[in-house]
């Protein structure tokens, strides 16, 4: 990491925080030019929280049972993020639907992954919805957030395939291990300086991207294409 420049980050999370050791051990190693400031949950049982703890991040909590409303809530979490400076938040299994002046403040520089290929099975239980529909691929998807619930321009996917006899536990499982190497990805894109958001859209390499970055499982991640080029 000598001679480059480390984009503060600060993450927010309401569970065990895989996706956050994804993002410390890439960061830790040197492949990931990122600073975390601090690890934010609104659950103050939130495994991830020793995660932080153990790789020396600040750990704080800013639980949403304390505040009479959600605005409150998100003000008071505003505050505690913004005390950090950070060039980018990311949501890392934050299970908080976010209001639009709290979205406003961040636009442009708010990450989030979801479990699934967007826009398909958004919201919760996008494992148990996949197989129950049928599909024959599954995935993950890193997005820029915006008002519209896991609605925001998608950057990149991971693609499984679903097997036969796939339960949701199953299947989730290979999902998350496609999670914990597009968003390392993704973030990596941003602190680089190659992704933004502008006029709505995703642009990566300065070209917008006429539809997220496919991964699949088993493939190498560098060398996909974009709508301008090479990933």
């Amino acid at each position: 990491m000598s001679g480059r420049k480390r984009l503060p980050v600060v993450a927010l999370i309401s569970g065990r925080g895989t996706n956050l050791q994804a993002i410390i051990d890439q960061a830790r190693s040197g492949e990931l030019p990122v600073e975390i400031r601090a690890v934010i949950s609104n659950r103050p049982d939130a495994p991830g929280l020793e995660r932080a703890r153990r790789a020396g991040i600040p750990a704080e909590v800013v639980d949403h049972r304390d505040f009479p409303s959600r605005e409150a809530f998100e003000r008071a979490l505003m505050e505690a993020i913004d005390r950090h400076r950070p060039g980018l938040v990311v949501l890392a299994g934050f299970m908080r639907v976010l209001g639009p002046a709290f979205v406003a403040h961040y636009r442009g520089r708010m990450l989030n992954i979801h479990p699934s290929l967007l826009p398909q099975f958004r919201g919760l239980r996008t494992h148990e919805r996949a197989l129950e529909a049928g599909v024959r691929e599954h995935g993950a998807s890193v997005h820029f957030v915006t008002e519209e619930l896991d609605g925001g321009p998608v950057v990149v996917q991971a693609v499984v395939p679903v097997l036969p006899g796939d339960d949701p536990e199953r299947l989730a499982a290979r999902v998350l291990e496609q999670e914990h190497r597009i968003y390392p990805l993704a973030i990596r894109w941003f602190a680089e300086g190659r992704l933004a958001l502008r006029d709505g859209r995703a642009w990566l390499d300065g070209w917008p991207l006429e539809r997220p970055v496919r991964i699949v499982a088993g493939e190498a991640a560098e060398g996909q294409r974009t709508a301008g080029g090479e990933a």
